[in-house]
């Protein structure tokens, strides 16, 4: 997967160039701003509604409903931002390896499609809310449900207009594209054959874009957008389908959870815990290996291995790696595998995704991840271990004196699981609520106690940096939900499963291929589209051989962790390249190791079971 970058560590979506003209400066201040200001309403009301109903037995009214739709907001805005910044997900880097007016015009070509394909959404999303105003439905207060809807087509129609915009850095290239969008519209608008006829050419096209670099929201939603319009069921189902994802109630936990680790990684979180942990394990052999676990797996578990882990700790933990005496290359493979450790870690993003598109308990998924996690974080330790050099000079003492230090300079950090887990487990609060607390937390202590992050400076920077991460995520997810759907009514699922059952006859067997299959498509997509695209075909599969849902997510996440090392669209691959300035082959050959490792352990989860499903059976009822 490729994204472009405004900084080499730690892109900030807040930057405006001096040279920026004042009309630019003050829409991007203003679009920041909003975005800062939906993820504050959404931290900050879950909360007053659980202080009204535990101290007056009260509730506000439609807050909820507000939450919800501030998801909606957050991730149209988030989508918008994204283009804005060039930094849309696509699943080709093909272009970057193309040079002068190849590569120019290659970029015209995928970016009117992609053009096309937006404008389309946004005339779905205007034919989706016109019913829904006739329908007149409200929240609370007077306020109508339309109103809010209206961030879809707002918000896709600022995404192709920055497509356009951004497919040259000259006005000659930008009207190239947008009269090539236009051509592209007039031919699906007025069809020189029957729509029939036009899909596998039209599919063909979009596949041409999608290889050449559209960005992948482009890619599954064109699939869509295509195969309604060759089956003549309306459009406007897309968006539909988007608004029902988005506003699901446990989906505001996402940009919360995330929310709660950009604070963190942009506080001096890492600096505290890297102290703490090289305290407690520094003195012993490959004790900085055991570091490198711990620290990542606590990151990605905040901010949901989306690379952040890697951008932000990447510089921190290369010199300790180094300095331990760890060779380039290992040091090199032992960070880019642990960029995505703590995927199975509550409240990690992709745990709450497959939670809601398997329709499976949220705190049954978070509890079934603690321990193949906590496997996957030991085996990797096991293996920094075994290679750590060996000692020649005198063994540095354990110092109580320093680790005492550490611990109490990092405190409140490590008491930021304990809020999230309290919240979700201990029956105070509601997962949105808990999710609420934990953001707010994490906010708190970088801010007031730490003091790391200056609010009105820092704070907004650092909100618009996670709104622009969830907006690209939900942007993906819910055009994808759409094809989804497509398969659903086409039957496709319920071919597979007769396919499947009648050629395979014993649940380990199947298993296997599973394993196989879910290697390939991590190797192939990225983590979000294959949530919404591939558990709906493998959920009736994992019923038929009698797999329980929760160790089917585990499975599949533990496949997709180790996808993102897998090339040709190993996030984390692409993301080491970039921060530590090494060719994508160099990389992956130093991650072979862990790669290994990653798949015993997912063989290990895959055929026991009870690493699983023990604690959910325990705890979850």
């Amino acid at each position: 997967m490729s994204a472009a970058t405004a900084d080499e560590t730690f892109p900030s979506a807040a930057s405006i160039s001096a040279h920026t003209p004042r009309w630019r400066r003050v829409f991007v201040r203003g679009e920041n701003l909003a975005i800062t200001a939906a993820l504050g309403a959404m931290m900050l009301l879950p909360l007053l509604e659980m202080a009204a109903r535990r101290l007056f037995d009260a509730s506000i009214a439609g807050a909820t409903s507000y939450v919800q739709h501030l998801t909606l907001i957050v991730g149209m805005l988030g989508g918008a931002i994204a283009a804005r910044e060039s930094r849309l997900l696509s699943l080709s880097s093909v272009d970057t390896f193309l040079k002068g007016r190849v590569r120019a015009a290659t970029h015209i070509f995928s970016s009117s499609v992609a053009a096309v394909i937006t404008v389309f959404l946004t005339v779905a999303s205007i034919e989706f809310i016109l019913p829904e105003r006739g329908a007149g439905k409200i929240i609370s207060y007077g306020v109508p449900v339309w109103v809010l809807q209206l961030v879809l087509p707002v918000g896709f129609a600022l995404v192709a207009l920055r497509i356009v915009w951004h497919a040259s850095d000259k006005w000659k290239g930008r009207v190239a594209t947008a009269l090539l969008a236009s051509g592209f519209l007039w031919i699906a608008l007025r069809p020189p054959a029957s729509t029939e006829d036009l899909v596998t050419p039209a599919l063909i096209l979009l596949l041409v874009a999608t290889i050449l670099g559209a960005p992948l929201f482009a890619a599954l939603g064109g699939a869509a957008l295509i195969l309604f319009w060759g089956a003549e069921v309306p459009i406007a189902a897309i968006p539909l389908d988007h608004y029902r994802l988005v506003t699901n109630p446990t989906l505001p936990t996402v940009p919360l959870f995330t929310l709660a680790g950009y604070f963190l990684a942009e506080g001096g979180a890492s600096r505290r815990l890297v102290r703490l942990f090289q305290a407690l394990v520094g003195n012993v052999r490959g004790g900085p290996a055991i570091l490198v676990a711990l620290v990542c797996a606590f990151f990605t578990s905040f901010t949901g291995a989306s690379g952040v882990t890697i951008l932000a700790l990447g510089g921190l933990l290369m010199p300790v790696l180094i300095r331990a005496g760890y060779s380039e290359k290992t040091s090199l493979g032992l960070l880019t595998g642990t960029g995505s450790l703590g995927l199975l870690f509550p409240p990690c993003l992709p745990l709450i995704f497959y939670a809601v598109i398997a329709e499976v308990n949220i705190q049954e998924m978070f509890l079934g991840g603690i321990v193949p996690g906590i496997l996957l974080v030991t085996m990797t330790a096991v293996w920094g271990i075994s290679q750590a050099p060996r000692q020649t000079g005198a063994r540095r003492d354990f110092q109580w004196g320093e680790v005492r230090g550490a611990l109490w300079e990092a405190k409140w950090e490590l008491l930021v699981p304990v809020v999230a887990f309290v919240g979700l487990f201990g029956g105070l609060a509601t997962p949105v609520e808990s999710a609420a607390l934990t953001a707010f937390y994490a906010f708190f202590i970088q801010t007031f106690i730490h003091r790391d992050l200056k609010l009105f400076r820092d704070t907004p920077r650092v909100m618009t940096e996670c709104g622009l991460l969830v907006g690209g995520v939900l942007l993906i997810l819910g055009v994808a939900l759409g094809f989804t759907n497509y398969l659903v009514d086409a039957e496709v699922p319920s071919h597979v499963v007769e396919w499947v059952t009648a050629s395979v006859h014993s649940k380990w067997m199947f298993l296997l291929l599973l394993n196989l299959f879910l290697i390939v498509v991590g190797a192939m997509m990225d983590i979000y589209s294959a949530i919404v695209i591939i558990v709906p075909l493998i959920i009736p599969l994992g019923r038929a051989f009698g797999v329980d849902p929760v160790h089917l997510g585990i499975i599949f996440l533990a496949n997709a962790e180790l996808g993102y090392l897998m090339p040709p669209v190993g996030e984390n691959l692409f993301l080491s390249s970039l921060r530590f300035g090494k060719p994508v082959t160099q990389v992956f050959r130093a991650v072979i190791p862990m790669v290994v490792v990653f798949l015993i352990a997912t063989l290990l989860v895959t055929y026991i079971p009870a690493l699983t499903l023990t604690l959910p059976r325990l705890l979850g009822k």
